[in-house]
Formats: C-alpha cells, structure tokens, sequence
C-alpha cells in the first residue's frame, strides 16, 4: 500500500467525521466546562481566604526576564551607579562594561555570577567605591578586582570563595565582607590599614591570624560560626569597638587586654566555664555569653558602662551571685536569664527575685520589659 493510499485508509473510518457545526459546539461544551471549573476554584479559595483571613499576595516576580545585554543597554554612558540585583545574571561581559567611564558603585546582588574576570574591561578604575556581588556562585577572587585602588568598600559574602587573595592594592577599603563562604585563613589583608569593619562570620577558619595584628584602624571584627578554640592576636586592635566570636570552639577568655575601647562583646554558643580577662574593657555595654557552661558571674562589677548583659542557658543558680557582681552597675538596663537553674527551678518567682537583685536602672527581664 502506498503512503498515500494509507493515509487515505486512516482517514476513513465508519465514524462520520466532526462537521464545522459538531465541531464548534463541542468546542462550547468544552469551554463551559472549563468555565464552570474556574468559577468553582475561585469560589473555594474566596472561601478559604474568608475562612482563615487569608491575603492574596500578587506575585511581583517579571515573567520574562530581560538578556543580560538589555539590563544596561539603555544606561548612559557616564552613570555613576549601576544597581541590578535578582536578574539571574551569569557573566559580566554581556553586561558591556566597557562604555561607563564614571562608575563609582556597581551592586550586583543575587545573581548567578562565577566569575569577576569581566571587571577587567571597565574604564576609569580609580572612580569605583563600591563592589557588591553579595550571593552569587564565586569560586575565586579575580586578580582584576586588585585594580580598583580606591575601592572603600567590597562585598563578597555568600558565594564559595576559599582563599582571600588580589586585594594587595585595596589600601583604601574600610568595609570588607566575606561572610558565609568557605575561607580556612585569614589572610591577604595587612596592607587596609584603613580597614574598619571586617565580616568573615561563617567561614572554616580555626585560628585568628597575625595579620589581624597589622590593621590599627579595625573597629569592628566578625568571626562567629567558624572554628575558633582561641583568643590571639587581638591586643594591638586598641580601636575596636565590636568583638563577635559566638558558635566557636572557645574555652577561655584570654589576650583582651588591649582592648580598651571596647563596646560590644558577642560570645555566645562557645565553651566558656568562667568569666576572666575582663579587666581592661571599661567601655563595654553589651556582653553576650548566652549558652556557655558558666556557673558563676565574676569579674563585672568593675564594668560600669554595661548595660545589656545576656547569660540565658548557662548554669547560673544563684541571686546572691548576681546581686554581688551586678547589683551596683549604674547603667544596667536589659539582662537574660532564662534556662538557668534560678530561672528554672522558681519560675513563678524568678522575675520578682531578679529585680530585688539588681540596681534601679533594671529596666527589662529576658526581653519584658519590668512593670510596677
């Protein structure tokens, strides 16, 4: 049989064929029926917002995405910021840097980047202040971004970057950010003598480096989840106001000497049995030590500028203890307690017998505030 005698063959059949007429109304009893049930879905989920007080969220996500290409084809040549975040961009070389010659702050937030090597076509390099690809899939540090001499602010935070390196010629940056990658050293960042604000918060790193040592300007240090057992080389950082080190492996508290303008002290989730070392930080407001193994305040009554005091899930059980080293503290406003044996084992008294412990100032109890 030729192909098309069977095609001939198979559209015959002792079926009579759909006419126009047939056709177009099985058509409407499709379209009915489909009308019907989008008129019940809707009817169900008015009922179900009305039943539960449920909101319609409408969904602002762009169906389509524009090409890489499109997001800066209509920016001027001379803008000074470019500012595209969640645009699922891939590679910096369709974005043509190439034709902005006054760049001065470039946000790149939220995409899908790998690579930085695109920086390498931009023009006027010495106008650019700011570099933030926050949340991308970065492996390494690109040698162009060491091209930016006045760079005072970089931002490489969640994406996969293990060693830090090209950064000898940032001697300018003063916010450096590194959070949540995969860096086992801290390293490449003696010469930002200017650097003020460090994040290196959940990386690998097991030890804090001498380098910390050599940037005097450093106000604010961030190193918690990593894998710190020990305090060191922080004794020359006699600027730093903030100290965050919680979810580390600590078991004592050592080499804070130098820290004498000291305001902020975050340890919590670490392995503390006791409170030392405080001695020089006079300054301090805000010391966090909750979830330790502490079984006895000491050492704080000599701070006092200290106004937040978080102990909770430690080991704490008595009042008297508590009123000795706190009771005095004139500026003493907001304390945690709670998941401590004192809290635990008098519940219904707890409250009454920490206000009687502690000065005037008291203002707040595990974050209520005290009442008459």
């Amino acid at each position: 049989m030729s192909l098309t005698e069977q095609n001939n063959h198979n559209s015959s059949s002792d079926e009579e064929p759909f006419s126009d007429n047939t056709l177009d109304e099985h058509l409407d009893e499709k379209d009915l029926q489909a009308k019907k049930e989008d008129i019940e879905k809707d009817e169900r989920v008015k009922q179900l917002q009305s039943q539960y007080g449920l909101t319609e969220i409408p969904d602002s996500t762009p169906e389509i995405l524009p090409s890489d290409a499109e997001l800066t084809q209509d920016l001027p040549d001379d803008i000074a910021y470019i500012d595209l975040i969640k645009y699922k961009i891939k590679d910096l070389e369709s974005l043509n840097l190439s034709r902005f010659t006054s760049l001065e702050s470039i946000v790149l937030r939220d995409n899908l980047l790998e690579s930085l090597n695109g920086l390498k076509v931009l023009q006027g390099k010495e106008k650019l202040e700011e570099l933030d690809v926050y949340d991308n899939r970065i492996t390494h540090i690109s040698k162009h971004v060491n091209e930016f001499p006045n760079l005072n602010m970089l931002d490489l935070s969640f994406n996969n970057i293990k060693t830090i390196k090209h950064l000898e010629n940032l001697t300018k940056i003063e916010n450096l950010y590194f959070v949540q990658n995969r860096v086992h050293e801290i390293k490449g960042l003696k010469q930002m003598t200017k650097l003020e604000n460090l994040e290196l918060g959940g990386n690998k790193i097991s030890y804090i480096s001498e380098e910390l040592l050599e940037l005097p300007s450093l106000e604010q240090l961030w190193l918690g989840k990593n894998r710190i057992t020990r305090l060191e080389n922080l004794n020359n950082l006699s600027n730093l106001r903030v100290l965050s080190i919680q979810s580390n492996g600590i078991s004592k508290l050592e080499n804070l000497e130098g820290l004498v303008n000291l305001e902020e002290l975050y340890l919590s989730h670490n392995n503390l049995t006791e409170l030392e070392g405080l001695d020089n930080l006079k300054n301090l407001n805000t010391l966090d030590i909750t979830s330790n193994k502490i079984s006895k305040l000491s050492n704080l009554s000599h701070l006092t500028k200290l106004t937040d005091l978080w102990c909770s899930y430690n080991l704490l059980s008595s009042f008297e203890n508590i009123s000795e080293q706190l009771g005095k503290l004139p500026e003493l406003e907001t304390v945690y307690f709670e998941g401590n044996p004192l809290q635990l084992n008098g519940p219904a008294v707890y409250r009454r017998k920490v206000k009687l412990a502690l000065g005037p100032s008291l203002k707040k109890i595990d974050a209520m505030y005290i009442t008459n």
